[in-house]
């Protein structure tokens, strides 16, 4: 337990480490975008926040797959969650995103493939956790909120692709195996988005294992609350 803490504590401080190198990466080391001006700054936190939001859901749909194949409910907890802290990255790259499209692209929103299929991964993140809450619980939820969590993962790649597929407005992937050759980043946006990304991820496996925490205390919790609700009957 005390290894668990020390971890969780130099992993804290890690990632809000690199979250002020990266402010002070977007703000004052990285130069002015010369097209955009200062709304592309918006870059270094919506890319970074929409890879974690994607990651979430993947890690959603592995942990109900481990749940599945072993029923233990450390897999189950550890799916609640990353969908927990999945739902709060989706928002954020949805906020960031009509924030820097209003000026860019003159609108707050279009009904672009893209940003689509963001909004679906956000209402993916808000069903399932709508589901665990009103469903009676029990195996059943478990399995059903499992099935859930592997549909909406279909989503991620969808939203990683769809500039590419579906050209819009929205620019092309230019990080990853789809990247644009002839879009490539300069160094320095390359190394913030890096950086910001690398303290994006960490602040997700920190919440995460927080979260996890607070989620076995609570089911901890609700099984001692009814074995005290039976002692008058055992009794009896």
């Amino acid at each position: 337990m005390k290894f668990l803490s020390t971890s969780r504590t130099l992993l804290l401080t890690l990632s809000l480490a690199l979250v002020a190198i990266t402010l002070w990466m977007v703000f004052l080391w990285v130069p002015t975008e010369t097209n955009q001006g200062a709304v592309q700054r918006s870059l270094y936190v919506h890319v970074p926040v929409a890879w974690v939001s994607m990651l979430s859901i993947v890690a959603v749909a592995l942990f109900s797959i481990l749940y599945l194949a072993t029923e233990r409910s450390r897999w189950d907890r550890l799916a609640v969650a990353a969908a927990e802290t999945g739902v709060v990255f989706a928002a954020l790259m949805l906020l960031t995103g009509v924030i820097w499209a209003r000026p860019v692209w003159g609108v707050w929103w279009t009904g672009e493939a893209k940003l689509t299929t963001a909004l679906i991964l956000f209402f993916v993140y808000v069903a399932y956790l709508m589901f665990r809450a009103y469903f009676p619980p029990g195996v059943q939820r478990e399995r059903i909120a499992a099935v859930i969590a592997l549909v909406g993962a279909i989503d991620a790649p969808i939203i990683y692709w769809a500039a590419n597929l579906w050209a819009e407005a929205h620019p092309p992937a230019v990080i990853g195996p789809v990247r644009d050759p002839d879009a490539a980043l300069a160094a320095d946006i390359g190394y913030t988005l890096m950086v910001s990304a690398v303290a994006f991820t960490l602040l997700f496996v920190y919440i995460l294992m927080e979260r996890y925490r607070i989620r076995r205390s609570e089911d901890e919790l609700t099984m001692l609350n009814r074995k005290i609700g039976d002692l008058p009957r055992a009794a009896g």
